[in-house]
């Protein structure tokens, strides 16, 4: 059995925890709960007849958990990067995550989740910002934890960056 430790990142209020709540167990509650501090779950997946669990660290987005968030980022295998998109200042947040997380475990695969896509009418963050880090390597995927669209998707993409990752 393989396990990696993946660290979802991201500003407050992104949806983080919605988006682990859709992913592991299908569900979706509309009543804001911050995290303080760290949230664990696991998913248990079947990969080329191997299982896999992935260990989801749902870090809280408070700027001034900076120093403990290190700690936590250490011995991750990957991350998820969470924007909301009706919040473009929350993307700016990501990137400047990205760096941390590479500054502490070096360049894992990350995933972009740019959240709330059943809101897209009210989106902040321009199609532009998202098509420029796709061309520059970044994995994104417009996601919604309240419906569920390519949730699933996108931590399969992650997922099998991380066992691909494993051969080298």
């Amino acid at each position: 059995m393989k396990k990696f430790k993946v660290c979802m990142l991201g500003a407050y209020a992104a949806g983080k925890t919605s988006l682990v709540r859709q992913y592991v167990f299908s569900i979706f509650s509309g009543k804001y709960q911050t995290t303080l501090g760290v949230k664990i779950d696991k998913k248990t997946l079947q990969i080329n007849d191997e299982t896999v669990d992935l260990i989801l660290w749902d870090l809280a987005g408070q700027e001034e958990l900076i120093d403990v968030r290190k700690s936590y980022l250490r011995g991750s295998a990957g991350g998820i990067l969470v924007a909301d998109g009706t919040r473009g200042e929350t993307l700016d947040v990501v990137l400047d995550l990205k760096k941390k997380l590479y500054d502490e475990v070096g360049e894992v695969p990350v995933v972009l989740m740019v959240n709330k896509s059943d809101l897209k009418d009210s989106w902040d963050i321009d199609q532009e910002k998202l098509d420029v880090l796709r061309d520059s390597g970044w994995t994104v995927f417009e996601t919604s934890a309240k419906d569920g669209s390519n949730v699933n998707r996108a931590y399969q993409s992650l997922t099998q960056q991380l066992f691909s990752g494993m051969d080298k």
